[in-house]
């Protein structure tokens, strides 16, 4: 076993794909006859694609038989995969690449903690694939965060103690997972609203290397 790994959510993390996803679930409420707000959008942070439709129809009241539910999610999906088919490396969050090639001279292992069920072509479109040992995303996992499932799966896949792990989330769900998995947990974005975080950072361009040392040293100390 290691003794420390990192474990990266990607939307709001990696990329901005979030953008993508709300331009696809507003025109499915457009198409069903109401209006989805970017507000509303928050609703859907670190949540799985059944799950938001749920909350979407939920927004429009709006009921379903299984079969249009079934539709719908792929409907849905088709219109988001229209939208990133053209991401490429400009679509990368700031200085994630810095973090990202400092753990890889380090020889951390690197995870991919997401809810997407397109994480892998995402990272293969914006050129950062082979910088992850382990990719867990909506294709590998039963339940959705704030089940702590997809980190601890993430985990076992880098063969480090849960304890040992540092996860680095944009959403109040991806948050309470790490916590519960007993994980050190870095919120990236408001810290009002991460605020059960163990630290903050708005982005990646205010975590300075000594920071990330820091952490691995803690860690490798336990």
């Amino acid at each position: 076993m290691k003794k420390v790994g990192f474990i990266f959510d990607l939307d709001g993390v990696i990329v901005d794909t979030a953008k993508y996803h709300y331009l696809a679930w507003k025109k499915l409420a457009n198409e069903l006859g109401f209006e989805f707000t970017v507000e509303q959008n928050e609703l859907f942070k670190g949540v799985s694609r059944k799950r938001c439709l749920e909350i979407l129809l939920d927004i429009g009241q709006i009921k379903a038989t299984q079969e249009q539910f079934d539709t719908w999610m792929v409907e849905k999906n088709l219109d988001y995969l229209a939208y990133i088919e053209n991401m490429d490396s400009s679509e990368i969050l700031p200085d994630v690449p810095r973090v990202l090639d400092y753990l890889k001279e380090k020889n951390i292992p690197i995870a991919l903690g997401s809810a997407s069920k397109n994480a892998r072509p995402i990272l293969k479109k914006v050129g950062l694939l082979s910088y992850f040992d382990s990719i867990v995303d909506g294709n590998q996992v039963t339940k959705a965060k704030p089940d702590p499932e997809v980190f601890l799966i993430a985990a076992r896949n880098l063969r480090v103690d849960p304890k040992g792990c540092v996860v680095f989330e944009d959403a109040v769900a991806g948050i309470e997972a790490a916590n519960r998995a007993n994980m050190t947990s870095i919120g990236i974005g408001e810290e009002n609203v991460l605020s059960e975080a163990h630290y903050n950072f708005k982005d990646f361009t205010e975590m300075g290397t000594d920071f990330i040392a820091s952490l691995v040293q803690k860690n490798l100390a336990k």
